[in-house]
């Protein structure tokens, strides 16, 4: 990695029924798989008090090569929760 990291921030909302399984997959599965992908150095997540989606995940990564790994293609996703994900956003931030 060279220079300061990129964030990638995903924000999405669930049906209440399935909180406790996203919950539980993003944070035993999902967030495991990314952060062993190259490229991708952190994950912290949060729930919005202010409107929008509900749930976001802010990652930094290392830049634009964070994308293009087979890993990285391997995870991506909500996986067996995609048909309940709703709402879905992603912001790439690049540093100034």
């Amino acid at each position: 990695m060279t220079g300061t990291p990129w964030l990638h921030i995903v924000r999405v909302n669930v049906a209440p029924e399935i909180e406790a399984e996203f919950n539980r997959w993003y944070e035993e599965k999902h967030i495991p798989d990314l952060l062993g992908c190259p490229g991708w150095l952190s994950a912290r997540r949060y729930l919005s008090e202010d409107g929008g989606p509900r749930h976001v995940a802010v990652y930094e990564i290392s830049g634009p090569e964070a994308y293009a790994s087979p890993e990285f293609a391997a995870v991506q996703g909500f996986g067996p929760l995609t048909p309940h994900i709703r709402d879905f956003q992603r912001q790439v931030l690049t540093p100034r």
